[in-house]
């Protein structure tokens, strides 16, 4: 078995008609060899040297990645702001201009349609979102524009992006003169790299800072050089999914589905109680109320065999599932080796604390990622 399909599993359907991105279309012009995989519905690069090397890099120095699977819907209209408040999770008309948040887009029923990032500009709104999730998130919004002044324009064309992630980036993006240390986390600014202009967002992480440049398609290879001769490191998407697991981050369509509930995936950082009314706060409401939810979002640290696709969980000695695992990646760096995963379980489990099983294995849930080494 290939050391991609051990150390992450992504399990979105493989499209027939799947493009590479912008940036793999121009490296592999120069580097055919570079193997390309499939994420969120488009071709990327998978690795270019190892995977445990671009980790090792992404937590210890600058790795610079393809965010060519990301892209973006633009709102305008004098209603925007009222009403994609009312379509999404967190609050976006308190939004500081050039500030972000993070968000579900839920249905009547209160079950993830989607996530994006949301960003409030003085003219519009921006939704930074999976290219797997674009044509549905646009059709579901598209639904509930009845007598409002508002338009959603898909940037597919005009957009792509690059990642920076590890603690060297904020000083690298400096020394490019981008200024990334005057943002704060979830801000964004319009500026240029070597005459290109870039829109840098201060991105969500959990255990190293990240960044991401956003730029015209045609500026691809350009800045990727730019970054790559300051000092980055290339990343494969087999690497930036590793660390996501071991980040304890979840991704839609992977450990979210349409079938969970916001408070479901743990992730609070979505949810604002204070907002006022939107698609699905009624359950959302309710289940704040009552404090309960059946099954629970988790990260855990496996030991025994490592499972090759998602594996389902069970009580020690009993047969039925509780759970599942739907991603895994072994991580190997200095003085730091686990094998993690994300998933869903009950929790009346996790309040028992039971000893959970898999087929040839432990998961044991935990409370917080393992804290990385210390160089």
């Amino acid at each position: 078995m290939s050391e991609a399909a051990i150390l992450t599993n992504d399990f979105t359907p493989t499209a027939t008609a799947a493009a590479p991105t912008p940036l793999a279309t121009q490296l592999l012009a120069d580097f055919p060899s570079i193997p390309l995989r499939m994420h969120a519905g488009v071709l990327t690069p998978q690795v270019f040297s190892s995977t445990q090397q671009e980790l090792a890099v992404a937590v210890t120095a600058t790795a610079v990645a393809d965010l060519g699977y990301r892209t973006r819907i633009r709102v305008t209209g004098s209603d925007r702001l009222r009403w994609l408040n009312g379509m999404v999770s967190n609050a976006i008309q308190t939004l500081p201009e050039n500030h972000g948040n993070y968000n579900f887009i839920l249905n009547s029923q209160g079950r993830i349609q989607g996530d994006a990032y949301i960003y409030r500009f003085a003219d519009s709104l921006l939704l930074d979102t999976d290219r797997s999730q674009a044509a549905r998130l646009l059709a579901h919004l598209d639904h509930f524009i009845i007598m409002d002044d508002v338009e959603l324009h898909p940037l597919d064309e005009a957009t792509t992006g690059i990642s920076l992630t590890g603690p060297g980036s904020l000083p690298l993006l400096d020394a490019l003169g981008l200024n990334a240390s005057s943002l704060a986390p979830l801000q964004i600014a319009d500026t240029a790299l070597n005459s290109a202009p870039v829109t840098m967002v201060h991105a969500y992480s959990v255990l190293v800072p990240r960044y991401e440049l956003w730029f015209h398609p045609d500026q691809s290879a350009a800045i990727w050089q730019a970054l790559t001769k300051a000092g980055a490191t290339p990343a494969g998407i087999d690497a930036i999914e590793n660390l996501r697991i071991l980040e304890g981050t979840p991704r839609y369509g992977i450990d979210i589905t349409d079938r969970h509930l916001a408070q479901e995936t743990s992730q609070t950082r979505a949810l604002n109680f204070t907002k006022g009314c939107y698609l699905g706060q009624e359950i959302v409401e309710r289940i704040r109320s009552r404090a309960t939810i059946h099954r629970s979002i988790q990260q855990f640290a496996l030991s025994g065999e490592t499972p090759n696709g998602p594996a389902d969980l069970r009580e020690a000695g009993r047969p039925t599932a509780i759970g599942q695992l739907t991603s895994i990646a072994e991580i190997h760096l200095p003085n730091f080796n686990y094998t993690l995963a994300i998933g869903f379980i009950r929790t009346e489990a996790v309040e028992r604390k039971s000893s959970i099983e898999y087929d040839e294995g432990i998961a044991t849930v935990l409370d917080h990622p393992p804290p990385l080494p210390q160089p």
